[in-house]
């Protein structure tokens, strides 16, 4: 599958555009490339894109005395972005770091002002995607102060077991809200036969 056919498809989950829309938007994009542990953006910098992941996998986390607290991983066909910097133009409160090489398409908060300029379509886009993206992060910090360490393993281990491969064990823990050693030992768990 070719690049540009990945962000039809993620596009088509959303809105139906016509060639001509399609081709502005894709006009707009800055094709960019990450090497495993370089920084998309760094804390204290401000965002300058919105990424959206072609290839590869990220985490979006911050220092909080000495610790790095991850607060999001995004891989192929979903979105990345320090949002209230981007939106805001103030320093990032977080860091974007690849965790693979990485391919991203990225579009500024000034090309996307010209997107919802040129159709009410693209404003749309805009609209629902940001809606799908606040949905996520809702969802995601209501269970980590809702469920018990246990819950909050299992119910990821069942929507996000591939990370158990792609991501070190540690930054995973961090993301759980749990010491690395909790998450150890509710692994070992998992895997010992009823």
């Amino acid at each position: 599958m070719d690049l540009i056919d990945i962000v039809k498809g993620y596009i088509s989950n959303y809105v139906s555009l016509s060639e001509q829309e399609f081709t502005y938007l894709s006009s707009l994009f800055v094709l960019r490339n990450f090497v495993k542990r370089q920084k998309l953006v760094e804390e204290g910098e401000v965002e300058r894109y919105l990424n959206f992941i072609l290839q590869g996998l990220a985490r979006k986390f911050f220092i909080r005395k000495n610790d790095e607290m991850v607060m999001q991983f995004s891989r192929e066909n979903e979105i990345i972005c320090c949002y209230d910097s981007f939106m805001s133009g103030e320093p990032s409160n977080f860091s974007v770091e690849a965790l693979e090489d990485m391919v991203v398409v990225s579009i500024t908060l000034e090309n996307v002002e010209k997107l919802y300029e040129f159709s009410p379509k693209m404003e749309r886009l805009g609209r629902l995607i940001a809606t799908q993206e606040y949905l996520k992060k809702e969802s995601f910090e209501y269970n980590r102060v809702r469920l018990s360490s246990q819950e909050r393993f299992i119910n990821f281990i069942r929507n996000n077991g591939y990370l158990l491969q792609r991501v070190p064990q540690k930054y995973l823990a961090s993301y759980l809200n749990m010491k690395p050693e909790t998450f150890s030992r509710l692994k070992h768990l998992m895997k010992k036969p009823s």
